[in-house]
């Protein structure tokens, strides 16, 4: 048994494959790391194959498995999976994005008590060379579908990370595409993950494998994951449905109270409008944070904001700007665009939610 295991998914790398095996090697030698070194490989027409077969002679903890069947990056890392020696699973592209040397800091991440550790693009210390702005788009477009499912990290579809064998030996993983993270996460077992910055690099040599049918395979992945967490109740995606469905009920109930109080003010304390309906709206502001606070995010263990005021004060921001949002869009749709202005009413309010849900769970409680 060896302490970690390095899955290297490969097609055509027989330009990339021999260093970034070395530079792995490299790694074990100066941090004393058990470590093995696993390609998964497509039957490669090129030497790919070859190439590792060679390195294998010199390296006792380089292991090959050749698939020939059902082709696919995320399929080749589940193969790993099954395959691997290790009690921890290293996935990295064999095209030498991935730096090698940050190998022992996710390694660490793990001892200490994390499930999962994701090298990030997309938080601070982290970037990307050498990216074409198509490719900035599309990645772009796809964090933030990931980030639905799992608004607390950063980079939900990177293809570096590093995970415990516990979380993915009984998950009921279907493999499609190149996001093979996005489906750990979404039907792993796993509470505590990590995130590390590193800078991607865009391969030297060879080509990407991005395509148009890439594309349409990560936004099935994405409904299959949200489909899946329906079903099982214990997964980090269901819980985070959960947190929705709350958050959108406390708002239901903010209309009541703000109705109530208005309608109190108004007609019986015979206050003027403006005044009643400023008292209502604060009033009705307080009694959504008081239960978002302690109802729809009290599974929250450890705020970013540790006192009470200061999410408080964060939510007043965000409800005002979403009430400004509601606004703009209610006036500009029935304005100028001419739809009826109940429609636009409603368009408002569900894109104000839509701010509102999204900017707190990612800032007001947003956890530690």
């Amino acid at each position: 048994m060896y302490d970690l295991t390095v899955i290297i998914p490969t097609f055509k790398e027989e330009s990339n494959i021999g260093t970034v095996i070395e530079n792995v090697d490299a790694v074990f030698s100066d941090n004393a790391i058990n470590g093995e070194i696993l390609v998964v490989d497509d039957n490669s027409p090129d030497r790919t194959i070859e190439i590792v077969r060679e390195l294998q002679k010199t390296k006792p903890h380089l292991s090959l498995v050749v698939r020939k069947e059902d082709p696919g990056l995320s399929q080749s890392v589940v193969e790993g999976f099954h395959t691997a020696r290790g009690d921890i699973f290293l996935v990295m592209d064999a095209d030498l994005s991935h730096p090698p040397a940050r190998i022992p800091t996710m390694l660490d991440g793990i001892r200490n008590g994390n499930d999962i550790v994701i090298g990030s693009r997309y938080m601070e210390g982290g970037g990307i060379k050498k990216w074409p702005l198509r490719r900035h788009i599309i990645s772009l477009g796809a964090t933030f579908l990931g980030r639905l499912l799992f608004p607390e990290i950063h980079d939900p579809v990177s293809g570096f990370f590093a995970v415990k064998r516990s979380v993915v030996e009984h998950a009921p993983l279907r493999p499609r595409g190149y996001k093979i993270l996005l489906e750990v996460l979404g039907k792993g077992t796993w509470q505590k993950a990590k995130e590390i910055p590193f800078e991607f690099v865009d391969r030297a040599t060879g080509s990407s494998k991005l395509g148009g049918r890439t594309i349409i395979e990560y936004a099935g992945q994405v409904i299959d994951n949200a489909r899946f967490s329906w079903n099982h109740h214990e997964s980090i995606v269901w819980q985070e449905w959960v947190k929705l469905f709350r958050f959108g009920a406390v708002g239901l109930s903010g209309i009541i109270v703000n109705e109530g109080i208005l309608i109190y003010l108004k007609g019986y304390v015979q206050l003027s409008l403006p005044v009643a309906s400023i008292i209502a709206i604060e009033l009705s502001i307080l009694s959504n944070f008081i239960l978002n606070d302690t109802w729809t995010f009290r599974t929250q263990q450890q705020h970013a904001m540790p006192h009470w005021w200061q999410r408080l004060l964060t939510f007043q921001v965000v409800s005002i700007g979403g009430a400004a949002i509601n606004f703009v869009i209610l006036n500009a749709l029935a304005a100028f665009a001419g739809i009826d202005y109940r429609v636009a009413n409603i368009l408002g309010i569900l894109i104000a939610f839509a701010w509102n849900y999204w900017v707190n769970r990612r800032v007001t409680w947003r956890r530690v």
